[in-house]
């Protein structure tokens, strides 16, 4: 092996000078174990972005290989959290402190939580996407989560127009006879009681907040718990026909357009006092139409997410 190898990095001048906003990695595939706020770390296989500024103007490149051993030590010897996240940046910025002012790191994954269906208490696992991000700028660091919940939305629309076909054969059934409760109950437990059926589809909630600067447990439970716990929707995982009728009670008593499913979220985050700011975007990926029907929403501050 030679005794020295040239550094071009370090020795070349770039032919076009001019700083860059930021140069770095994406794809990085790396195991991490992310706390948890309720119990144990769960190990996750992430997709990792880093990236530093480049300031000097004429220097050729970055050191890359400085982020991406700065990226394993912390997955060997350290969980994900905020405080590690902190150490993380400051520790890009420092082994370019000749170069770079501020550092950004992602980290994207798969959450599994186990959830229990709504009546039989059987369990199954359900994963949810969620992202990890952080800014260093100068002697701050912006955090932020990003978590995506899926469920199910039933349109009001369709609701009041089914509504309207069943009413209809109703009355065509038993405008000439005398109504019994025994006779309309049968008819109700038929498909010709049951004419028409509202529309439903899976939904997505894909929702983006920043966390105060001290945060160390990510709160990603948390923020799923709380989403799901507003749209009162969520798809299931494991399911007796016991769930599935509840599933089917659920969606007929909660009625949404996306454009209500993006307030109660709003409505809610806006109670959410650990929340410096939020961004919100809803997808019903509709059965009626080939397309999709969106909202999207923040909080409105000044300097903050933009819709």
């Amino acid at each position: 092996m030679p005794t020295s190898m040239p550094d071009i990095a370090n020795q070349a001048e770039a032919h076009i000078e001019g700083a860059l906003d930021w140069v770095g990695m994406s794809n990085i595939e790396m195991p991490f174990m992310v706390a948890s706020e309720t119990g144990l770390p769960q190990q996750v296989g992430t997709r990792v972005e880093a990236f530093v500024s480049l300031d000097d103007a004429k220097a050729k490149g970055i050191h890359m290989s400085r982020l991406y051993l700065a990226i394993d030590e912390l997955a060997n010897d350290d969980v994900l959290s905020g405080s590690s996240i902190r150490a993380l940046l400051n520790r890009f910025i420092e082994t370019h402190s000749d170069l770079s002012s501020q550092a950004r790191v992602s980290f994207s994954f798969e959450y599994l939580l186990r959830r229990k269906s709504l009546i039989s208490g059987k369990q199954g696992w359900k994963g949810y996407p969620v992202t990890i991000s952080a800014v260093r700028n100068g002697d701050k660091t912006e955090l932020e989560l990003q978590v995506g919940v899926t469920y199910s939305s039933t349109c009001p629309c369709s609701a009041a127009l089914a509504r309207q076909l069943i009413q209809e054969a109703f009355k065509k059934r038993f405008s000439d006879n005398e109504l019994s409760m025994e006779d309309a109950l049968a008819w109700l437990g038929t498909t010709d009681g049951i004419v028409a059926t509202p529309h439903s589809q899976r939904s997505l909630a894909d929702v983006k907040v920043k966390l105060t600067e001290s945060t160390d447990i990510l709160p990603i439970v948390a923020l799923i718990d709380r989403i799901e716990a507003v749209l009162k929707t969520p798809v299931q995982a494991a399911v007796k026909r016991e769930d599935e009728q509840e599933f089917a009670r659920l969606n007929g008593q909660n009625l949404m357009f996306c454009e209500d499913a993006a307030r109660l979220l709003q409505y809610d985050l806006n109670k959410n006092s650990a929340v410096l700011d939020f961004w919100i975007r809803v997808n019903h990926y509709e059965s009626l139409h080939a397309h999709d029907a969106v909202s999207v929403t923040t909080k409105g501050i000044s300097g903050g997410y933009r819709a």
